[in-house]
């Protein structure tokens, strides 16, 4: 069933806050807890309004009294507006800050390139200790709150707005572990987040239909990355495409590049969205088709790599012939 990964998130900490009296809710007025949920939470949960540096600033403090804060706030927001308090009191220092980071990549997208966050998985990633997941379904974002809570240093989550459909397969998700939802030797698939993941396991069918055999890899943890999972699928392959729902410079296509580059050269494509500020209007499936995140540009991408590449015979493994 369709359910959203913001909600997963707020129905698996509510619990947890009654069992572990250490835990805090910090919001800043998102709307995600309601009177109700308030309550249930009661002097775990402080709202500080719409003040997202503040927030992290309090977040901070809880964090070196010996709480573990899981902050709210949107994803625009906590990587813009808040990132200096999150470097220098939360990063620098090393506490145990959950960002809890909703609305994430183009979910916002009703709201315009001020509410939208296509940067935050760039920003994130680059800062020493900070653990960075984007879970692609409410089953992955209720198990990795669980898991935060044994988890040392700072965490940052992706989370979305809309409800969206849950994987069909896949081993049990684990932080700092890619799940391989799908082997073969050709190609390797890597994404992260609810659509770009579930339109490479569709383009991998596809892909099938032409023979030729793709990996498909939820890397859902972009720091720690899961470097041995990857160079291990990319190894007899002949190219590694990756699709996210980010600006192409910077996330998960930046981390797979700069990876392989170094540990095992093939030739990767990044697919996400273009070097521009996202001038349409719309809700996130319509977004997400206007700039082609989808299975369809997927499997036109493979093809068209693997084509040239055997045309000039640039393969360097095996020629793929549809």
């Amino acid at each position: 069933m369709s359910r959203a990964t913001r909600e997963a998130y707020r129905d698996t900490l509510l619990p947890l806050l009654a069992r572990h009296p250490e835990l805090m809710c910090l919001d800043s007025d998102t709307g995600l807890f309601g009177a109700d949920h308030a309550a249930a939470a009661g002097e775990q949960y402080l709202n500080v309004g719409i003040a997202e540096q503040n927030l992290m600033g309090v977040a901070a403090g809880m964090a070196a009294c010996g709480r573990v804060p899981f902050v709210n706030t949107m994803a625009a927001f906590a990587t813009s507006r808040a990132l200096e308090a999150i470097k220098i009191d939360i990063a620098y220092n090393r506490l145990p800050v959950r960002i809890m980071a909703t609305h994430g990549g183009l979910a916002a997208g009703h709201l315009g390139p001020t509410h939208q966050a296509l940067e935050d998985l760039a920003v994130m990633r680059v800062l020493p200790g900070m653990t960075v997941v984007v879970p692609a379904d409410a089953a992955a974002t209720e198990a990795f709150v669980e898991q935060s809570l044994n988890l040392p240093g700072p965490l940052y989550v992706r989370l979305g707005r809309k409800a969206t459909p849950p994987l069909p397969v896949g081993p049990p998700p684990v932080i700092g572990q890619a799940q391989t939802l799908r082997e073969g030797g050709d190609v390797v698939l890597a994404s992260c987040g609810p659509y770009p993941v579930l339109a490479c396991l569709a383009a991998a069918d596809a892909l099938a239909g032409h023979g030729i055999e793709a990996t498909v890899l939820n890397m859902h943890t972009l720091r720690p990355l899961d470097t041995e999972t990857l160079i291990a699928a990319a190894r007899p392959a002949d190219l590694v495409v990756t699709l996210e729902e980010h600006w192409r410079g910077g996330g998960l296509g930046g981390a797979v590049a700069e990876t392989l580059a170094e540990r095992e050269p093939v030739r990767v494509v990044r697919l996400g969205v273009p070097d521009t500020f996202v001038t349409q209007v719309g809700h996130q499936e319509h977004l997400v088709a206007h700039y082609d995140l989808t299975a369809e540009r997927v499997v036109r991408t493979v093809r068209t790599a693997l084509d040239t590449a055997a045309r000039t015979g640039r393969t360097g493994r095996k020629e793929h012939v549809s």
